[in-house]
């Protein structure tokens, strides 16, 4: 068994946490975010009711697609997918964003989903299947080494998964490389504001937490300072919720974090230069 502490402990640790999502969405069970409440616990709808998906975008999907949206926001919605583009879901999960992009971009363009769970991946192959989408592809992989050439794609998207790597800066550098010039990041993603120095060391090191969509999360200057690195322009944070109050009211909300430190989701933008 790895050593949960490490790199490559985490890394099992997630996809473990993942895999058993996948299964109990194909098992029709539902279940809710990265957090560790059971899937009998939160219905469908309330992820809908959560304004992250509108009923019309999820209405013609196959149910197991729904069930297994695990994301704290809806990039597709805000990504501004054109006809004719190509579109990467980095943690593509049960297929939800993937398909939703598939429709936006229509059938002269395409989009690929990447998922480092084989659970994962065969439930949105399945659910693929059942859609019966055409301008789909499933890729098994890290978000840390895209299986894609270099400039091959013109959007990034991702939902809540970013937050999960070890080497956030190898992420965003992979994103950079396989965007074409112009090309536009576009992702959903959980952030701390405020002073880090005040969140307390057994959160950031609890493991749970780190699947929870927590423990993994960027403070949003540092995670824009890491996009200017990467080679990106352009680059900002749009709030869409703020998890504060009882951990019932926002799945991933620790219990208590110190005055003047939030947690949030944010619609995180930037782009890859055109020259």
């Amino acid at each position: 068994m790895s050593d949960a502490t490490t790199d490559e402990g985490l890394k099992e640790q997630v996809r473990e946490h993942y895999a058993e999502r996948a299964v109990a969405a194909s098992q029709s069970q539902p279940c809710s975010c990265g957090c560790s409440r059971g899937p009998a616990q939160v219905e469908p709808q309330d992820e809908l009711a959560r304004g992250l998906y509108a009923v019309d975008e999820t209405s013609e999907l196959p149910s197991e697609a729904v069930l297994a949206s695990l994301g704290c926001g809806n990039p597709t919605a805000l990504a501004d997918l054109r006809p004719g583009e190509v579109v990467l879901d980095l943690g593509s999960g049960g297929g939800i964003d993937v398909f939703l992009s598939a429709r936006r971009v229509g059938p002269t363009g395409k989009a690929y989903g990447l998922d480092m769970t084989d659970e994962m991946l065969a439930l949105a192959r399945a659910n693929q299947r059942k859609a019966g989408v055409d301008n789909v592809e499933f890729l098994r992989g890290e978000i840390e080494s895209v299986p894609l050439p270099d400039a091959s794609v013109d959007v990034i998207i991702s939902n809540c998964v970013i937050n999960l790597s070890t080497d956030k800066d190898r992420v965003l550098a992979e994103a950079f490389r396989v965007l074409r010039p112009g090309g536009r990041f576009a992702v959903s993603d959980v952030l701390f504001q405020g002073d880090m120095t005040c969140v307390p060391q057994s959160l950031l090191g609890d493991v749970e937490a780190w699947s929870g969509c927590i423990a993994g999360a960027l403070e949003e200057q540092d995670y824009l300072a890491r996009l200017r690195k990467a080679g990106f322009t352009d680059a900002a944070v749009e709030v869409t919720n703020v998890y504060e109050g009882a951990p019932e009211n926002a799945c991933c909300a620790p219990p208590e974090l110190p005055d003047g430190v939030r947690l949030i989701s944010g619609f995180v933008r930037a782009t890859k230069p055109a020259a």
